[in-house]
Protein backbone atom coordinates (compact mmCIF):
# COMPACT_ATOMS: atom_id res chain seq x y z
CA UNK A 1 0.00 0.00 0.00
CA UNK A 2 0.97 3.38 -0.91
CA UNK A 3 2.53 5.52 2.34
CA UNK A 4 0.96 8.86 1.98
CA UNK A 5 2.78 10.33 4.73
CA UNK A 6 6.19 10.08 2.49
CA UNK A 7 4.29 10.94 -0.74
CA UNK A 8 2.76 14.12 1.36
CA UNK A 9 6.55 15.07 1.68
CA UNK A 10 7.36 14.04 -2.02
CA UNK A 11 4.95 16.52 -3.02
CA UNK A 12 5.51 19.25 -0.06
CA UNK A 13 9.47 19.40 -1.14
CA UNK A 14 8.44 19.68 -4.73
CA UNK A 15 6.33 22.36 -4.37
CA UNK A 16 8.55 24.19 -1.83
CA UNK A 17 11.44 23.45 -5.04
CA UNK A 18 9.26 24.92 -7.60
CA UNK A 19 8.43 27.95 -5.26
CA UNK A 20 11.97 28.49 -4.67
CA UNK A 21 12.13 28.78 -8.81
CA UNK A 22 9.68 31.86 -8.91
CA UNK A 23 11.78 33.42 -6.32
CA UNK A 24 14.29 33.38 -8.43
CA UNK A 25 11.89 34.76 -11.10
CA UNK A 26 10.64 37.34 -8.94
CA UNK A 27 14.38 38.17 -8.04
CA UNK A 28 15.10 39.50 -11.61
CA UNK A 29 11.98 41.41 -12.16
CA UNK A 30 12.26 43.03 -9.00
CA UNK A 31 15.97 43.71 -10.63
CA UNK A 32 15.25 45.00 -13.56
CA UNK A 33 12.63 47.34 -11.89
CA UNK A 34 15.35 48.51 -9.56
CA UNK A 35 17.94 49.27 -13.26
CA UNK A 36 14.47 50.95 -14.67
CA UNK A 37 14.12 53.11 -11.90
CA UNK A 38 18.19 53.71 -11.44
CA UNK A 39 18.12 54.66 -15.15
CA UNK A 40 15.14 57.02 -14.72
CA UNK A 41 16.80 58.91 -12.34
CA UNK A 42 19.73 59.66 -14.61
CA UNK A 43 17.17 60.75 -17.40
CA UNK A 44 15.74 63.42 -14.83
CA UNK A 45 19.33 64.38 -14.27
CA UNK A 46 20.36 64.56 -17.86
CA UNK A 47 17.07 66.82 -18.70
CA UNK A 48 17.98 69.47 -15.58
CA UNK A 49 21.62 69.53 -17.23
CA UNK A 50 19.97 70.12 -20.39
CA UNK A 51 17.91 73.01 -19.17
CA UNK A 52 21.20 74.47 -17.46
CA UNK A 53 22.78 74.93 -20.60
CA UNK A 54 20.00 75.85 -22.28
CA UNK A 55 19.66 78.73 -20.18
CA UNK A 56 23.33 79.62 -19.89
CA UNK A 57 23.44 79.50 -23.87
CA UNK A 58 20.96 82.12 -24.42
CA UNK A 59 22.53 84.54 -22.17
CA UNK A 60 25.48 84.05 -23.45
CA UNK A 61 23.98 84.77 -26.87
CA UNK A 62 22.44 87.89 -25.88
CA UNK A 63 26.45 88.60 -24.58
CA UNK A 64 27.47 87.98 -27.96
CA UNK A 65 25.28 90.29 -29.15
CA UNK A 66 26.27 93.12 -27.57
CA UNK A 67 30.45 92.40 -27.41
CA UNK A 68 29.71 92.34 -31.89
CA UNK A 69 27.93 95.47 -31.68
CA UNK A 70 30.50 97.01 -29.57
CA UNK A 71 32.90 95.46 -31.81
CA UNK A 72 30.98 97.11 -34.66
CA UNK A 73 30.96 100.42 -32.96
CA UNK A 74 35.07 100.96 -31.75
CA UNK A 75 35.72 99.80 -34.95
CA UNK A 76 33.85 102.46 -36.79
CA UNK A 77 35.19 105.43 -34.79
CA UNK A 78 38.95 104.73 -34.83
CA UNK A 79 39.15 108.99 -33.65
CA UNK A 80 37.37 107.91 -29.99
CA UNK A 81 38.76 104.35 -29.52
CA UNK A 82 42.39 103.32 -29.16
CA UNK A 83 44.08 100.36 -30.75
CA UNK A 84 44.01 98.94 -26.96
CA UNK A 85 40.02 99.69 -27.16
CA UNK A 86 39.56 98.23 -29.98
CA UNK A 87 41.98 94.99 -29.25
CA UNK A 88 39.39 94.15 -25.95
CA UNK A 89 36.17 94.28 -28.03
CA UNK A 90 37.67 92.09 -30.32
CA UNK A 91 38.98 89.48 -27.80
CA UNK A 92 36.01 89.77 -25.74
CA UNK A 93 34.08 88.94 -28.73
CA UNK A 94 36.20 86.03 -29.57
CA UNK A 95 36.07 84.93 -26.18
CA UNK A 96 32.28 84.68 -25.94
CA UNK A 97 32.02 82.88 -29.54
CA UNK A 98 34.41 80.22 -28.05
CA UNK A 99 32.26 79.51 -24.81
CA UNK A 100 29.18 79.87 -27.00
CA UNK A 101 30.26 77.31 -28.89
CA UNK A 102 31.78 74.96 -25.98
CA UNK A 103 28.21 75.66 -24.82
CA UNK A 104 26.42 74.17 -27.63
CA UNK A 105 28.61 71.08 -28.17
CA UNK A 106 27.91 69.98 -24.27
CA UNK A 107 24.40 70.73 -25.10
CA UNK A 108 24.54 68.53 -27.98
CA UNK A 109 26.03 65.92 -26.09
CA UNK A 110 23.74 65.60 -23.33
CA UNK A 111 20.95 65.67 -25.76
CA UNK A 112 22.41 62.73 -27.48
CA UNK A 113 22.78 61.32 -23.82
CA UNK A 114 19.51 61.86 -22.95
CA UNK A 115 18.09 60.04 -26.08
CA UNK A 116 19.73 56.95 -25.35
CA UNK A 117 18.94 57.01 -21.98
CA UNK A 118 15.41 57.49 -22.71
CA UNK A 119 15.19 54.37 -25.56
CA UNK A 120 17.08 52.56 -22.24
CA UNK A 121 14.83 53.28 -20.36
CA UNK A 122 11.79 51.81 -22.95
CA UNK A 123 13.64 48.54 -23.22
CA UNK A 124 14.42 48.43 -19.81
CA UNK A 125 10.41 48.89 -18.87
CA UNK A 126 9.53 46.38 -21.35
CA UNK A 127 12.26 44.02 -19.98
CA UNK A 128 10.98 44.39 -16.00
CA UNK A 129 7.34 43.92 -17.72
CA UNK A 130 7.71 40.78 -19.40
CA UNK A 131 9.52 39.50 -16.64
CA UNK A 132 6.57 40.13 -14.14
CA UNK A 133 4.18 38.40 -16.71
CA UNK A 134 6.68 35.86 -16.60
CA UNK A 135 6.36 35.48 -12.57
CA UNK A 136 2.48 35.52 -12.69
CA UNK A 137 2.38 32.72 -14.90
CA UNK A 138 4.58 30.74 -13.18
CA UNK A 139 2.63 31.81 -10.34
CA UNK A 140 -0.56 30.58 -11.81
CA UNK A 141 0.85 27.50 -12.81
CA UNK A 142 2.06 26.49 -9.28
CA UNK A 143 -0.99 27.35 -7.85
CA UNK A 144 -2.98 24.55 -10.30
CA UNK A 145 0.33 22.52 -9.81
CA UNK A 146 -0.56 22.42 -5.89
CA UNK A 147 -3.61 21.61 -5.90
CA UNK A 148 -3.34 18.78 -8.20
CA UNK A 149 -0.70 17.56 -6.16
CA UNK A 150 -1.70 18.06 -2.71
CA UNK A 151 -5.44 16.23 -4.32
CA UNK A 152 -3.48 13.29 -5.81
CA UNK A 153 -2.19 12.15 -2.36
CA UNK A 154 -6.00 10.49 -1.21
CA UNK A 155 -6.63 9.13 -4.69
CA UNK A 156 -3.13 7.56 -4.57
CA UNK A 157 -4.08 6.60 -0.92
CA UNK A 158 -6.95 3.67 -2.09
CA UNK A 159 -5.33 3.02 -5.70
CA UNK A 160 -1.79 1.20 -4.86
CA UNK A 161 -1.49 0.32 -8.81
CA UNK A 162 -0.92 4.18 -9.49
CA UNK A 163 1.75 4.80 -6.95
CA UNK A 164 4.46 4.81 -10.03
CA UNK A 165 2.50 6.41 -12.31
CA UNK A 166 2.09 9.55 -9.11
CA UNK A 167 6.13 8.97 -8.57
CA UNK A 168 6.96 9.72 -12.84
CA UNK A 169 4.19 12.82 -12.53
CA UNK A 170 6.47 14.42 -10.05
CA UNK A 171 9.75 13.45 -11.66
CA UNK A 172 8.36 14.90 -14.47
CA UNK A 173 7.89 18.20 -12.67
CA UNK A 174 11.11 18.42 -11.37
CA UNK A 175 12.48 17.87 -14.20
CA UNK A 176 10.58 21.15 -15.81
CA UNK A 177 11.37 23.05 -12.92
CA UNK A 178 15.04 22.74 -13.55
CA UNK A 179 14.81 22.86 -16.79
CA UNK A 180 12.74 26.39 -16.56
CA UNK A 181 15.30 27.30 -13.74
CA UNK A 182 17.94 26.53 -15.94
CA UNK A 183 17.06 28.17 -19.12
CA UNK A 184 16.17 31.23 -17.31
CA UNK A 185 19.45 31.75 -15.19
CA UNK A 186 21.34 30.93 -18.75
CA UNK A 187 19.15 33.16 -21.03
CA UNK A 188 17.14 36.19 -19.57
CA UNK A 189 18.93 36.33 -16.42
CA UNK A 190 22.97 36.87 -17.74
CA UNK A 191 21.50 38.79 -20.41
CA UNK A 192 19.70 41.41 -18.44
CA UNK A 193 23.42 41.80 -16.49
CA UNK A 194 24.95 41.96 -19.58
CA UNK A 195 22.74 44.57 -20.54
CA UNK A 196 23.32 46.66 -17.41
CA UNK A 197 26.84 46.26 -17.94
CA UNK A 198 26.85 47.01 -21.48
CA UNK A 199 24.84 50.27 -20.74
CA UNK A 200 27.19 51.32 -18.15
CA UNK A 201 30.13 51.07 -20.64
CA UNK A 202 28.00 53.10 -23.09
CA UNK A 203 28.12 55.61 -20.71
CA UNK A 204 31.45 55.92 -19.60
CA UNK A 205 32.08 55.57 -23.69
CA UNK A 206 29.88 58.95 -24.33
CA UNK A 207 32.65 61.19 -21.93
CA UNK A 208 35.75 58.91 -23.36
CA UNK A 209 34.97 57.95 -26.95
CA UNK A 210 31.71 59.00 -28.37
CA UNK A 211 32.32 57.52 -31.70
CA UNK A 212 32.30 54.55 -30.74
CA UNK A 213 29.07 54.62 -28.99
CA UNK A 214 27.20 53.93 -31.82
CA UNK A 215 28.75 50.17 -32.33
CA UNK A 216 28.10 48.97 -28.72
CA UNK A 217 24.72 50.10 -29.04
CA UNK A 218 24.30 48.38 -31.84
CA UNK A 219 25.64 45.24 -30.29
CA UNK A 220 22.91 46.06 -27.21
CA UNK A 221 20.41 46.12 -29.17
CA UNK A 222 21.17 43.07 -30.71
CA UNK A 223 21.38 41.42 -26.84
CA UNK A 224 18.06 42.97 -26.00
CA UNK A 225 16.22 41.57 -29.12
CA UNK A 226 18.06 37.71 -28.32
CA UNK A 227 16.95 38.37 -24.74
CA UNK A 228 13.28 38.98 -25.65
CA UNK A 229 13.37 36.10 -27.67
CA UNK A 230 14.39 33.73 -25.13
CA UNK A 231 11.74 34.93 -22.71
CA UNK A 232 8.66 34.68 -24.96
CA UNK A 233 10.58 31.00 -25.49
CA UNK A 234 10.02 29.99 -22.39
CA UNK A 235 7.11 31.75 -21.88
CA UNK A 236 5.74 29.18 -25.24
CA UNK A 237 7.85 26.40 -23.39
CA UNK A 238 5.46 26.61 -20.12
CA UNK A 239 2.42 26.79 -22.19
CA UNK A 240 1.44 27.42 -25.62
CA UNK A 241 -1.43 30.14 -25.53
CA UNK A 242 -2.27 29.07 -29.37
CA UNK A 243 -3.35 25.57 -27.83
CA UNK A 244 -6.03 27.29 -25.45
CA UNK A 245 -7.29 29.44 -27.63
CA UNK A 246 -7.52 28.23 -31.17
CA UNK A 247 -6.93 24.18 -30.43
CA UNK A 248 -5.02 21.16 -31.40
CA UNK A 249 -4.51 21.40 -35.19
CA UNK A 250 -3.44 25.03 -35.59
CA UNK A 251 -1.02 25.23 -32.48
CA UNK A 252 0.68 22.24 -34.28
CA UNK A 253 0.74 24.24 -37.58
CA UNK A 254 2.37 27.25 -35.61
CA UNK A 255 4.89 24.75 -34.12
CA UNK A 256 5.81 23.21 -37.30
CA UNK A 257 6.10 26.77 -39.44
CA UNK A 258 9.01 27.77 -36.16
CA UNK A 259 10.37 24.00 -35.83
CA UNK A 260 11.13 24.37 -40.25
CA UNK A 261 12.55 28.14 -39.82
CA UNK A 262 14.49 27.69 -37.11
CA UNK A 263 16.35 24.45 -38.16
CA UNK A 264 15.98 24.29 -41.55
CA UNK A 265 14.24 20.99 -41.49
CA UNK A 266 11.31 20.14 -44.07
CA UNK A 267 8.40 19.17 -41.80
CA UNK A 268 4.89 17.77 -43.50
CA UNK A 269 1.86 18.22 -41.63
CA UNK A 270 -1.20 16.19 -42.93
CA UNK A 271 -4.93 16.59 -41.06
CA UNK A 272 -7.10 14.32 -41.81
CA UNK A 273 -10.92 14.17 -40.30
CA UNK A 274 -12.20 17.67 -39.26
CA UNK A 275 -10.77 19.91 -36.59
CA UNK A 276 -12.55 20.24 -33.86
CA UNK A 277 -12.00 20.83 -29.10
CA UNK A 278 -10.81 18.09 -27.12
CA UNK A 279 -9.99 17.86 -23.13
CA UNK A 280 -7.31 20.44 -22.42
CA UNK A 281 -5.60 17.19 -21.14
CA UNK A 282 -5.56 15.23 -24.32
CA UNK A 283 -4.82 18.84 -26.20
CA UNK A 284 -1.33 18.99 -24.20
CA UNK A 285 -0.84 15.73 -24.20
CA UNK A 286 -0.81 15.37 -27.95
CA UNK A 287 1.21 18.45 -28.68
CA UNK A 288 3.85 17.16 -26.30
CA UNK A 289 4.44 14.08 -27.68
CA UNK A 290 4.22 15.47 -30.87
CA UNK A 291 6.73 18.15 -29.34
CA UNK A 292 9.20 15.92 -27.81
CA UNK A 293 8.97 13.74 -31.21
CA UNK A 294 10.28 16.59 -33.42
CA UNK A 295 13.18 17.56 -30.85
CA UNK A 296 14.46 14.03 -31.14
CA UNK A 297 14.31 14.41 -34.74
CA UNK A 298 16.29 17.54 -34.21
CA UNK A 299 19.00 16.12 -31.59
CA UNK A 300 19.56 12.73 -33.27
CA UNK A 301 18.20 11.31 -36.05
CA UNK A 302 20.00 14.33 -38.41
CA UNK A 303 17.05 13.73 -40.78
CA UNK A 304 15.84 16.71 -43.62
CA UNK A 305 12.46 15.48 -44.06
CA UNK A 306 9.75 14.69 -41.61
CA UNK A 307 5.62 13.18 -42.17
CA UNK A 308 3.56 14.25 -39.30
CA UNK A 309 -0.30 12.74 -40.13
CA UNK A 310 -2.80 13.61 -37.51
CA UNK A 311 -5.89 11.76 -37.87
CA UNK A 312 -9.35 13.04 -35.92
CA UNK A 313 -12.10 10.71 -35.71
CA UNK A 314 -14.94 9.98 -33.63
CA UNK A 315 -13.55 7.90 -30.91
CA UNK A 316 -9.46 8.53 -30.89
CA UNK A 317 -6.82 10.36 -31.77
CA UNK A 318 -4.25 8.90 -34.31
CA UNK A 319 -0.63 10.67 -35.09
CA UNK A 320 1.65 9.14 -37.53
CA UNK A 321 5.47 10.13 -37.34
CA UNK A 322 8.20 9.42 -40.23
CA UNK A 323 12.08 10.55 -40.69
CA UNK A 324 13.82 10.20 -43.05
CA UNK A 325 17.20 10.68 -40.53
CA UNK A 326 20.07 7.77 -39.19
CA UNK A 327 17.74 5.84 -37.45
CA UNK A 328 18.46 3.29 -34.47
CA UNK A 329 18.62 -0.23 -32.92
CA UNK A 330 15.59 -0.40 -30.62
CA UNK A 331 16.93 -3.02 -28.78
CA UNK A 332 19.76 -1.57 -27.34
CA UNK A 333 18.95 2.01 -27.05
CA UNK A 334 18.64 2.57 -23.71
CA UNK A 335 18.39 5.39 -20.99
CA UNK A 336 21.86 6.98 -20.25
CA UNK A 337 23.09 7.27 -16.79
CA UNK A 338 22.89 11.47 -17.38
CA UNK A 339 19.84 11.23 -17.55
CA UNK A 340 19.64 11.66 -20.68
CA UNK A 341 17.62 9.30 -23.24
CA UNK A 342 14.05 9.82 -21.81
CA UNK A 343 12.56 11.31 -24.48
CA UNK A 344 10.52 8.23 -25.51
CA UNK A 345 10.27 7.11 -22.07
CA UNK A 346 8.30 9.88 -21.52
CA UNK A 347 6.47 10.25 -24.28
CA UNK A 348 5.30 6.04 -23.57
CA UNK A 349 4.18 7.57 -20.03
CA UNK A 350 2.32 10.56 -21.68
CA UNK A 351 0.28 8.09 -23.96
CA UNK A 352 -0.02 5.42 -21.67
CA UNK A 353 -1.80 7.97 -18.94
CA UNK A 354 -4.35 8.50 -21.63
CA UNK A 355 -4.85 5.00 -22.22
CA UNK A 356 -3.39 4.73 -25.85
CA UNK A 357 -0.44 2.69 -26.96
CA UNK A 358 2.30 3.75 -28.95
CA UNK A 359 4.53 1.76 -31.81
CA UNK A 360 8.27 2.64 -32.92
CA UNK A 361 9.75 1.06 -36.04
CA UNK A 362 13.52 2.27 -36.47
CA UNK A 363 16.71 0.66 -37.64
CA UNK A 364 20.21 2.29 -38.13
CA UNK A 365 20.38 4.21 -41.41
CA UNK A 366 16.69 3.71 -42.19
CA UNK A 367 14.98 6.49 -40.42
CA UNK A 368 12.21 6.28 -37.51
CA UNK A 369 8.47 5.76 -37.41
CA UNK A 370 6.36 6.62 -34.69
CA UNK A 371 2.33 5.98 -34.62
CA UNK A 372 0.18 6.00 -31.61
CA UNK A 373 -3.23 6.59 -31.03
CA UNK A 374 -5.03 7.93 -27.74
CA UNK A 375 -9.22 7.77 -26.99
CA UNK A 376 -10.99 10.51 -26.98
CA UNK A 377 -13.54 9.60 -24.69
CA UNK A 378 -11.70 9.17 -21.42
Amino acid sequence: MVDIKVLDKIIKETISAIEKSQEQIYAIAESATIEYQNVKKDLEKVKNQIAKVIKEVDLLQLEERKARLRLVEVSRDFRRFSEEDIKAAYENAQLIQINLVKLREEEKTLRFKRDHLELSLRRLKETAQRAEQLVSQVGVALQFLGHDLNGLSEKLGDLHDMQQLGLSIIRAQEEERKRVAREIHDGPAQSMANIVMRAEFCLKLLEMNPGMVKGELISLQQLVRQSLNDVRKIIFDLRPMVLDDLGLFPAIKRYVEEYKNQFNINVELVLLGSERRFETSLEVAVFRIIQEALTNIRKHAKAQHVVIKLELITTRINVYIKDNGCGFDIDTTKPKSDGSGYGLVGMRERIQLLKGAMTISSAPGKGTEISFWIPTDN
